[in-house]
């Protein structure tokens, strides 16, 4: 049972410095959208439009994290397969690496369904 904490935890710390991380670089991004890079690519004719809408950031902020989240589950699936094969016919093992497999499942589906859950709200606010 501590373990399944332990590993909750640090899900927990990934999804939240996955947080810290982005969204600074998204709003340092729009706040500053006259500089030389953009002034060469409108001499250009090309397009200078910069995304500062917070509809637009807290989306690519989530698709990242749900990406993220998705790749973990995948990495999971592999190691309890992985668990489950080395098992080697001890009852303990191979139901701990079954649970993983089972875990790591129900957090892809969960990333699925927090997916489509946030598409359709933004659509929603759109």
């Amino acid at each position: 049972m501590i373990q399944k904490i332990k590993h909750m935890v640090v899900a927990l710390a990934v999804v939240l410095g996955g947080v810290a991380v982005l969204a600074p670089s998204a709003t340092v991004g729009a706040l500053n959208p006259s500089n030389k890079v953009l002034d060469g690519v409108n001499a250009s004719g090309g397009d200078t439009t910069t995304k500062t809408d917070l509809n637009d950031n807290l989306e690519q902020i989530i698709n990242v994290l749900l990406f993220l989240i998705g790749a973990i589950a995948v990495i999971m699936i592999v190691v309890g397969g992985i668990r489950y094969t080395l098992s080697a016919g001890d009852q303990n093992a191979a139901k701990a690496a079954k649970d993983t497999i089972l875990y790591a499942v129900i957090g892809l589906v969960v990333a699925i369904l927090a997916y489509a859950i946030v598409k359709w709200v933004v659509g929603a606010f759109n």
